[in-house]
């Protein structure tokens, strides 16, 4: 794997927006088996988005909130980077769309990253690497997806899983910050474990995408939709999360005993209960936001953080691990640490 650590950049604060409106397996007509799927996943809620909600709205009222929370002027802002699979448009890249939203400088650096499960991890580092020199004051990392919109509402693999989410997390140079320490792996060999075929220019879009096929018992689906092969996923998961967070804590010496929070990707509580096994971590160390919100892809890190630890978080100095894997097939891990942080409560967008 290969590793990055990353001085002089600290984390100020935290904010995450879901969509108003949300579904709940136990009584969606369309999730079977919702005890089996509750059991099995640990979801039951999930906020989803309309077909006017865009990941980059969701964002944008997350990053507005804790602006205002912070006091810094949107002016200040010299680095944004979105991190996001599902854009506003093909192109252009909805970094700059959100630099006019949100009133930032047109001196403004601003790009997106095309990155799901592991993306907030991969985006953190990638803000924390353009900061560390101190060119840039204060940035802003904003990492969400629609990914429900993407789910076949007949297709028992994915669409009790996602909901949808946006976060926005500030960050400043700060030259006694601590380090931050990131371990990176990829395998794109494993592309087509989750995948939307058509719609992009190697399947276009075509006359064909939107015929509905049979897949199995359960399982129907367009060549637009979502795929999830969840026993690939699985045991990409049960190997590499373990493996991640095992090689994060070997090669930067950081005793695990002293962590205070492991955030995993909320990929579902089965596989995440085996992690966490697995990495022999105390339960109490392993927040889970899944029951109230779903998978919800890039954003399940910083939501999980503003839901469940948002308290400690703003009170304290805290030790944190966080890791990410899925899509790509991609995985990361972090090792930061944070002291009292602005956090918003969760926001909520018609």
């Amino acid at each position: 794997m290969s590793h990055l650590n990353i001085p002089n950049v600290s984390i100020r604060g935290l904010a995450a927006t879901v969509p108003a409106l949300r579904k709940d397996n136990l009584t969606d007509p369309l999730v079977t088996d919702a005890e089996k799927v509750l059991k099995n996943t640990g979801i039951q809620i999930r906020h989803v988005a309309s077909e006017s909600i865009c990941a980059s709205d969701l964002c944008e009222d997350a990053a507005k909130r804790l602006l205002t929370e912070l006091k810094w002027y949107p002016e200040e802002v010299d680095c944004l980077i979105f991190v996001s699979q599902t854009p506003d448009y093909i192109l252009p890249a909805t970094a700059t769309l959100l630099q006019e939203r949100l009133g930032l400088s047109q001196g403004c650096y601003a790009i997106d990253i095309a990155m799901g499960c592991s993306g907030y991890v991969l985006g953190l580092s990638n803000i924390a690497a353009l900061m560390q020199g101190g060119l840039f004051k204060k940035g802003l990392l904003l990492v969400g997806d629609t990914i429900s919109r993407t789910c076949s509402p007949n297709d028992r693999s994915t669409y009790p899983l996602f909901g949808d989410a946006g976060s926005a997390t500030a960050l400043e140079f700060d030259k006694d910050a601590a380090e931050m320490k990131f371990s990176f792996g990829t395998d794109g060999s494993g592309k087509d474990a989750i995948i939307i075929k058509d719609g992009g220019f190697r399947s276009p879009f075509n006359s064909e995408s939107l015929i509905r096929k049979e897949i199995s018992d359960g399982i129907s689906r367009t060549d637009a939709d979502l795929v999830l092969d969840g026993m690939d996923v699985f045991s990409f998961g049960i190997s590499k999360g373990p493996s991640s967070v095992k090689d994060l804590v070997s090669f930067f010496e950081i005793d695990m005993d002293s962590v205070d929070n492991f955030i995993f990707h909320q990929a579902n509580l089965f596989m995440n209960e085996k992690i966490r096994k697995k990495l022999k971590i105390e339960e109490a160390k392993v927040p889970y936001s899944l029951r109230k919100f779903g998978n919800t892809s890039s954003a399940t890190i910083p939501l999980t953080l503003v839901s469940e630890r948002r308290e400690a978080l703003n009170k304290t100095s805290q030790k944190n691990i966080a890791c990410a894997f899925g899509v790509g097939l991609s995985w990361a891990s972090v090792y930061f640490e944070t002291e009292n942080l602005v956090i918003p409560e969760i926001g909520y967008l018609n």
